[in-house]
């Protein structure tokens, strides 16, 4: 009988946890430089936003085909659950193409702060669809996240911006994409899932792009363009790899860090600094989203203890 590898697997992922961590930071780092190459094509040039967000799609689309072979193609498409690969597609094209719209309007910081009520609206929806349902005390968590984003948005202290129902949609659309990525992990190789991710936006904003196409002033305009593609392209991967070498309690809290990668990215690019209202709706976002993370790992941990003692062999 062969013995099971998984254990192994296991211990050499959670014994290298600095390596996640670092492998994390460098994927929000380049998923800053998306960002803000987004927003600079869309506030400094006269591209329009389907060109623009159907680039990023295409030159991902084109980096992984040039990585991998045009003939691993067919292979990539091989999925069990090509409806859902599919949803998953249109929802990752809803949040990009929200964020980069937004992104015309607002700081790459509120947009960030927005963002982060990612993982707080995935603890919530993932009752409904994947029936882990949270206690009080998570779902306490969640309402502070929210309140968080009124300290940030200042609703009637002033006049919203309404791209910031842009950057919630966005969001919305992310934490579903989530959701949906959770479910196919048990049915798809990663390599299948992040390819058939590329679908909906690289074949259904195609004609829009090409009607509106602008052609870009010159030579730099080009590299950003490309450059989309590149970031997302090696931001994903890095963000799949980063998962080998520990748990995703462990590294998911350093989504954290893009305040200080997009705030650093806002402020050399357009010279933009975070307010004191933003930061510190931030603050109490992260701080809830902490406690969100620590709370599934005691749950997770119970859960493990519980299952251990019921395996346990009955003297």
């Amino acid at each position: 009988m062969q013995k099971s590898t998984a254990a192994p697997v296991l211990a050499q992922a959670a014994s290298r946890p600095l390596r996640a961590i670092g492998l994390m930071c460098l994927a929000w780092a380049l998923f800053a430089c998306l960002d803000t190459t987004a927003k600079y094509l869309g506030t400094r040039s006269d591209l329009p936003a389907t060109q623009i967000i159907w680039m990023r799609f295409l030159g991902q689309f084109l980096a992984m085909v040039a990585m991998l072979g045009l003939i691993a193609v067919p292979s990539l498409l091989r999925t069990r659950k090509l409806k859902t690969q599919l949803a998953r597609s249109l929802l990752l094209l809803g949040s990009t193409a929200f964020n980069f719209v937004a992104l015309r309007h607002l700081r790459l910081d509120q947009t960030t702060t927005i963002g982060f009520l990612t993982p707080l609206m995935v603890a919530l929806l993932a009752g409904p669809f994947l029936g882990e349902w949270i206690g009080w005390r998570r779902a306490l968590a969640i309402l502070v996240g929210f309140a968080g984003i009124l300290v940030a948005i200042r609703p009637g202290a002033s006049t919203v911006e309404p791209a910031v129902l842009l950057s919630l949609a966005g969001m919305l659309c992310y934490a579903s994409f989530s959701i949906v990525t959770r479910y196919l992990a048990p049915y798809d190789r990663a390599e299948v899932t992040l390819f058939c991710s590329l679908l909906a936006g690289t074949l259904l904003v195609a004609p829009l792009a090409i009607a509106d196409w602008v052609w870009p002033a010159d030579r730099f305009v080009w590299m950003l363009l490309l450059s989309m593609g590149i970031y997302a392209g090696i931001g994903h991967y890095v963000f799949i790899v980063a998962h080998r070498y520990a748990p995703a309690s462990t590294i998911a809290p350093f989504l954290y860090i893009t305040l200080i990668t997009h705030s650093a990215a806002g402020y050399l690019v357009f010279g933009q600094v975070p307010d004191a209202w933003t930061l510190g709706g931030a603050a109490i976002v992260i701080v809830s989203g902490l406690y969100l993370f620590q709370r599934e790992r005691v749950t997770s941990r119970a859960a493990a203890v519980a299952m251990t003692s019921e395996a346990a062999p009955q003297r």
